[in-house]
Order: C-alpha cells, then sequence, then structure tokens
C-alpha cells in the first residue's frame, strides 16, 4: 500500500496524466494505479520479486512522472542559494546534491536533486505531486533575483536503473561510456537527443538515472531491459526506500515539520547568510528539538504497519506512522513516526495499534537494511 501523495489528484484514471512509457508497461504487462495525478505502474511480477531483483540483480523504475526545471543565468546560483537549504555554490559542473525547498517556518515543501550542468545552469529535479506547486514558488522568487526558469517536465522521459548490477547494465545500454561518479551527471548526445545520466537514487543500492526527451523513453527503457534489468513498479520502490530509513515528501515531509526534526540537517548549510526557512530553523536548533522523526520496527509478528497508525508507550498515543509496511529483506514490519524526544532514543521499546490491537515496536537505528547484517540482527 502507497502512501498517499499530499498532492494527489482525485480525477479519474482517464484523466490522469500518462507517462511516455505507458504502453511499454501495459505490454510488459503491468497493474497501473493513478499516482500523483498520473498512471503510472505500480508492479509487474510483484512486489516482492521486484524488491529482489533491485537488492541483488538490476531492476529498472519509470520516473517520468518526476518534475524537472532548469535554472540558468549569471544570478542562478546566488538565487538558488536564497531558496534551498544546502549550498549551491559547493558544485562543480557535473555534481549534484540533495536539497529541500522551505516555508518562512521552516517547514518542508519539497526535497529535490539539484545538478549543476554548467558554471550558469542548474537542473533540479522535484516531486511528482510538487511539480505546480515548485514551479509556482519558484518562479516569482528566481524572477526577482534576475535568474531564468524552465519547466521542462513535460519535454521529458525518465528511467532509473538500480541495483548491484546497475553499472553493468548501463554498460550494454551505452557501450563505450563511462557511467558518472556517485552524486554526479554525465551529459551524452545519442541519436534519440541529448540524453543526462545522473547517479543517485532511491533505493540504497547502486544505479542510475537517464532523463532524455519524450520520444527517446521507449528506447532507453528497453535498452535497459534488454540490458538484464527488471521492469519494477511504483511498490517496489516505495519499499526499497523505506528500508534505507529514506523519508516521502507529503508523508514523512510537510510544511509542518522541518529538516532538522526530520533528520535531514546534513543538507542543511546554516553557514549561508540567509535562505527561506533559515531564521526559522537556527532558532529551532538554538532551543532544542521537541520531536523527531524515528525508525521503528515491529518486535512481533503482526499486520504489516500503514501510514497514520498509532504509535503508542504504555497505551498512550505519542504519535503516528508517517510510512510503514513489510520489509521484504528484514521479513518484519518497519516504519516511521515524528516521536516525541523523550521517546526518540533506539532501544525505546512502544506498540503500534493495528486494527484494533496493539503490537510491540522498538526504536532502531536508520536504515532498516544494511547488507553487511545478517536479516535476523
Amino acid at each position: 500500500m502507497l502512501p498517499k501523495p499530499r498532492c494527489a489528484v482525485t480525477e479519474s484514471a482517464t484523466e490522469a496524466k500518462r507517462s511516455p512509457l505507458h504502453d511499454a508497461h501495459l505490454a510488459l504487462g503491468a497493474r497501473i494505479v493513478p499516482f500523483a495525478g498520473w498512471e503510472m505502474p505500480v508492479q509487474y511480477a510483484g512486489i516482492l520479486a521486484e524488491h529482489k531483483a533491485v537488492r541483488e540483480n538490476a531492476g529498472v523504475f519509470d520516473i517520468s512522472h518526476m518534475g524537472q526545471f532548469l535554472v540558468s543565468g549569471p544570478t542562478a546560483e546566488s538565487a538558488l542559494n536564497g531558496l534551498l537549504t544546502n549550498n549551491i555554490a559547493t558544485l562543480a559542473p557535473g555534481q549534484a546534491q540533495y536539497t529541500l525547498l522551505l516555508n518562512e517556518r521552516g517547514g518542508v515543501l519539497d526535497d529535490l536533486i539539484a545538478y549543476r550542468l554548467a558554471d550558469d545552469r542548474f537542473l533540479l529535479i522535484v516531486n511528482a505531486s510538487m511539480i505546480e506547486e515548485d514551479a509556482a514558488w519558484l518562479t516569482p522568487r528566481l524572477a526577482d533575483a534576475g535568474a531564468g526558469f524552465e519547466n521542462i517536465s513535460d519535454q521529458c522521459a525518465a528511467i532509473a536503473v538500480q541495483g548491484p548490477e546497475a553499472a553493468a547494465v548501463f554498460g550494454k545500454m551505452m557501450p563505450g561510456s563511462e557511467l558518472p561518479p556517485r552524486n554526479g551527471l554525465a551529459t551524452f548526445e545519442t541519436p534519440t537527443g541529448t540524453v543526462h545520466v545522473c547517479r543517485t537514487g532511491y533505493t540504497g543500492e547502486d544505479g542510475f538515472e537517464l532523463i532524455c526527451p519524450v520520444a527517446g523513453g521507449a528506447f532507453w527503457l528497453q535498452r535497459a531491459l534488454d540490458g538484464g534489468a527488471i521492469p519494477c513498479g511504483l511498490g517496489a520502490r516505495d519499499s526499497l526506500r523505506l528500508e534505507m530509513g529514506y523519508p516521502l515528501n507529503g508523508s514523512d515531509l510537510s510544511p509542518d515539520r522541518t529538516p532538522l526534526e526530520a533528520g535531514l540537517g546534513f543538507f542543511v548549510d546554516l553557514r549561508k547568510d540567509a535562505f527561506i526557512g533559515r531564521d526559522a530553523l537556527v532558532a529551532q536548533k538554538k532551543h532544542g528539538l521537541h520531536s523527531k522523526l524515528c525508525a521503528l520496527r515491529m518486535n512481533e509478528k503482526s499486520p504489516p504497519p500503514r501510514p497514520h497508525y498509532p504509535v503508542l508507550s504504555n497505551g498512550n498515543e505519542i504519535g503516528e506512522l508517517t510510512s510503514g509496511g513489510l520489509s521484504p529483506s528484514l521479513g518484519a514490519g518497519i516504519g516511521m513516526a515524528y516521536l516525541p524526544v523523550a521517546f526518540s532514543a533506539v532501544d525505546t521499546a512502544l506498540q503500534i495499534a493495528i486494527r484494533g490491537k496493539t503490537f510491540a515496536a522498538v526504536v532502531v537505528k536508520k536504515p532498516f537494511y544494511r547488507k553487511d547484517v545478517p536479516a535476523s540482527d
């Protein structure tokens, strides 16, 4: 069960947007569901099989629903530094960083990846449910700073190849080309047009994202499949990211929670003179946090924990799950919740209320899943 995105639309599937890869998904036998205003594949052979494929080999996801923005001009760097939490100035061309867009209260509007294409040109990858809202937020502020802004989301198709064999798949997709390093980007001119290959990921495995013109999307998906990648849907993408403790915007991240509460302080550079939300974060850091986003693992056999299930301490509700589900790698229920600091220490014993019953859980360290630790640990 996927968490409902905060800005998910309620229109019927016939009114939702379709990925440039839609026909390919149908040919591959995908189960299509509405997600963030799109018709997207939730699974093909099955979530467990697809999850295993990414952990052990390589899987390919359609991420064409994500948003792509270009920010350019001599003031682009300084303009973005006034809007995003991380320090854009530290990026050389071909480098990327995870960063956040905040409101004045320090709450998270969106989390995104920023890539520096050139000295005065940046590519931002934003969440599907936030494309219009992010564009509306950024456009006037960038214009006031003299920077150019272009929403190219409708012009792009994108796939993500993830897993320990991802590099081998790339070698078959683009023989003779080299993958960029981790958190890097390389640009290739191909018969399908300009292709950006980024090496970030959302699964905890090695991998890359390929962004291309819409007309080339099906070609590159087929190249990934021919290279050995297994088609994977949103279900496996969610279980993989949850095992790593990666937050989902609209569920684990929201305008009412700051990146400090979410454990994302590493991606906030308070040494910068100013950015939207900075004053609120400085004040919060000075006075201390009241709650933290914590990882919880079920301590006994139970139905899968789901978002919004109550978290209890000695029968008293202290929070609710923001994300939750069964970890295929661990064979146990896992989830995340904002908890009062007094209950946030690792090994704190708690309970999760599921379908009218309570089940034992414990606060654990993120990530839930580590390849070097046996599942029984």
